[in-house]
């Protein structure tokens, strides 16, 4: 038994859904990532699957035709995509990135929206944050969004926006007032819902990566969109941004414990399987210690996951727990990785054996959706009250 049949307050309803998880992964095995990482191409067949059993909609009410289930919920379909050898990061945005709308857009823009993307009918799987010149700090972004009578006109450019290639909307911060006109530097960012298939003046360029993520450089020419495109009050966008990141980062924390539940399971088998001087490796402690101090890892880190998802659906602040919870995730799977990596020696180099595509996928939340070092400051400064860093 592990910690999370222990703590789940809905087993049944997670179990179902590791059990759906299973079945369609069965369908997508290694081969089938393998195939996608030479071709870099995304999941198509995969995420198409995913979206037929409904779970893409977990988190939309079911007015809007959701689930209706819980964050902690949702975690268990991320973990276990990854835990069967696949990568949620092609469907994981689809799952949280519909908050914003969901807490901030307009009723007209509910309803039109949420019950599509709760079926898969509309993608909502790109978010235009990051720019080349404002990384972490977001409150530097260029691109700005100039109201003309009813449209705002869009000029900038973002970076490492994943799949918009495979997105119908996407929603875009840029900013409204200039940053030398406002009182505080986080305001006077706008979030705007934008439908690329009505939009003009916007390119899009492919940046080729260390891992198959399908991300892209964005680029806006006068592109003009809607004024019903706005997502809340004008200015406000930034706190709209906050308020959806402990959803991310308690999912993505999932992502890292299903990885680092691949790696040990992945390890411990090939440790136990891999005879060499007439004795199986896994034999000698300086293989098996490694791989079992991994596994505590993962498990601790499990523990402050659902914590952390627990406070969350309980409607409790959980801004430590969650950012605690994608670090202890990060830093098990990683832990994971290597431990698996070193077990399988040269092997785990060859491709067929996907740990090296793994351990690449995996290396990347080191350092995104947010990194291990603004974790700890964000830690030493709100939690512990020492003073800021930056």
């Amino acid at each position: 038994m592990t910690a999370t049949d222990i703590l789940t307050t809905e087993s049944e309803v997670r179990r179902d859904l590791r059990e759906l998880i299973d079945r369609v992964c069965r369908d997508h095995p290694d081969a089938y990532w393998r195939e996608l990482e030479e071709t870099h191409s995304y999941p198509e067949a995969f995420v198409d699957a995913l979206t037929g059993t409904g779970v893409l909609g977990a988190l939309i009410p079911e007015e809007y035709g959701g689930l209706g289930l819980g964050l902690g919920d949702a975690t268990v379909i991320v973990e276990q995509i990854n835990r069967n050898g696949g990568n949620s990061a092609a469907v994981h945005a689809q799952l949280y990135t519909m908050g914003a709308v969901l807490r901030h857009g307009s009723a007209e823009q509910r309803e039109q929206y949420l019950p599509g993307i709760a079926s898969g009918a509309i993608r909502l799987q790109a978010f235009g944050v990051t720019e080349p010149g404002a990384g972490t700090d977001t409150t530097r972004i260029r691109t700005f969004a100039r109201r003309d009578g009813d449209s705002y006109v869009v000029n900038g450019q973002k970076v490492w926006t994943s799949r918009v290639q495979h997105s119908d909307l996407m929603l875009l911060l840029a900013r409204t007032t200039p940053l030398d006109k406002v009182a505080k530097k986080s305001d006077g960012m706008s979030m705007f819902l934008i439908d690329m298939r009505e939009v003009e003046g916007i390119t899009v360029k492919p940046i080729r990566a260390m891992v198959n993520h399908e991300t892209n450089e964005v680029f806006f020419d006068d592109a003009r969109i809607p004024a019903s495109s706005l997502v809340g009050e004008e200015g406000k966008g930034f706190r709209y941004i906050l308020d959806g990141m402990n959803a991310e980062r308690i999912l993505i924390a999932a992502e890292c414990i299903g990885d680092g539940r691949w790696f040990v399971e992945r390890a411990s088998k090939y440790a136990t399987d891999r005879v060499v001087f007439d004795r199986p490796i896994g034999q000698n402690q300086g293989i098996q210690f490694p791989i079992a101090r991994a596994h505590v890892h993962v498990e601790a880190a499990d523990l402050m996951r659902w914590k952390a998802a627990d406070l969350f659906d309980a409607g409790q602040p959980c801004g430590a727990e969650a950012n605690m919870a994608k670090l202890l995730g990060a830093d098990a799977s990683w832990e994971a990785a290597n431990a698996a990596l070193q077990t399988h020696g040269g092997f785990g180099m060859a491709t067929e054996y996907d740990i090296e595509r793994k351990f690449r996928e995996t290396r990347l939340y080191q350092i995104a959706p947010i990194s291990t070092n603004l974790i700890l400051a964000h830690i030493g400064q709100h939690v512990l009250g020492m003073p800021r860093s930056f």
